[in-house]
């Protein structure tokens, strides 16, 4: 990591929160947002590339890093983090409107941030995010669920494997459902690798990520419904069921802020053909008693993306959408040049 980039932690009034930090103490506030089972230590080299002009801001959300490490209401769907990020920026006493990037469930959180505090928000800067429907158990680009108890999302539909490994600080790379394998077959696209010591880095941050019903991946229940399960009350991945979470609402706020949309071509994760989702799975005879494409299709991530960013510009605002080129889950990781010049025009504009 950059030496310039410092480390710190501050109390909130909900929890305390541990950040890294850089750049002009002078320059215009831009925060960005980790994804699932990751921490802000995917953010080092975004940092140091961007800390001569902003004072950059990334903390470890809720269940991730050095942050403390509170329980998570899923009920709430995102809000909790959404919360948790407002409390952080008046902590910190930042001058507002900011200027914030999320990455894969960190989009869907500065999302979330936007309909609760529009006002607050000069640009978003949405990084291959989560379907503004949440992850699993949806149909069609207006998120309507494939059966009434959201079967397929939530705590269940987690790789019980990887969760195993996470909790058991693996940084091996013996199986393909260890964390290191998972990242780079996964969050990258093969053949893109980060150096060893970046690599290793990277990995012991997925390993910060808490496990458990009150974390990731979260309760869940078992239902009569194909997979056969459905979200519970607690933890991460609960959050995300489409039982709780709904941010077409941003389609509503005012002011309106422009959205940047930076996805990979070959994104594996936030797809309309994901490898984490069960309709996905089903569909390639993964999992076995599929019930078909009319009842349980494939989620249309990105469809659903667009549509809402689309229905967004046609309310007022503005959306640009910039697809890169044989790139994964991690744009600003896997093509950095092209993200940090896509995020210098956005907050410059």
């Amino acid at each position: 990591m950059d030496a310039q980039i410092e480390t710190k932690t501050i109390q909130t009034d909900r929890l305390l929160v541990s950040y890294l930090t850089a750049g002009l103490p002078e320059g215009e506030p831009l925060l960005l947002i980790h994804g699932n089972a990751s921490a802000n230590l995917f953010w080092d080299d975004t940092i140091a590339a961007l800390c001569d002009q902003y004072r950059v801001y990334a903390p470890d959300m809720r269940g991730y890093g050095a942050s403390e490490a509170l329980p998570i209401d899923a009920t709430r769907g995102l809000r909790d983090w959404s919360d948790d990020l407002h409390s952080f920026i008046r902590a910190l006493d930042l001058p507002t409107p900011v200027h914030l990037a999320g990455w894969s469930l960190g989009g869907g959180i500065v999302m979330q941030f936007a309909i609760d505090h529009p006002q607050e928000v000069r640009s978003l800067i949405l990084i291959a995010p989560m379907s503004p429907y949440g992850f699993g158990g949806t149909k069609d680009i207006a998120g309507t669920p494939c059966y009434s108890s959201f079967s397929g999302s939530g705590g269940g539909a987690a790789n019980s494997e990887l969760v195993k490994r996470i909790a058991a600080k693996d940084m091996s790379s013996d199986s393909p459902s260890s964390p290191r394998n998972v990242m780079n077959q996964l969050y990258f696209k093969p053949p893109f690798q980060v150096s060893p010591e970046q690599e290793d880095r990277y990995v012991s941050a997925i390993l910060s990520t808490r496990t458990g019903d009150s974390f990731y991946p979260g309760a869940f229940e078992y239902v009569n419904h194909w997979p056969g399960v459905a979200p519970g009350t607690t933890g991460i991945t609960n959050a995300i069921s489409p039982k709780y979470v709904n941010l077409s609402g941003i389609v509503q706020i005012e002011p309106k802020c422009p959205i940047l949309w930076i996805r990979g071509a070959d994104d594996a994760i936030i797809s309309d053909q994901s490898l984490a989702d069960f309709g996905t799975l089903g569909k390639l005879g993964y999992v076995p008693g599929w019930p078909g494409e009319d009842e349980y299709p494939p989620q249309p991530m990105v469809s659903q993306i667009r549509d809402v960013l689309e229905q967004y510009q046609r309310a007022g605002g503005s959306y640009q959408e910039i697809v890169m080129e044989n790139v994964g889950h991690a744009p600003h990781i896997e093509k950095a040049e092209e993200f940090i010049e896509l995020i210098r025009k956005t907050v410059r504009a």
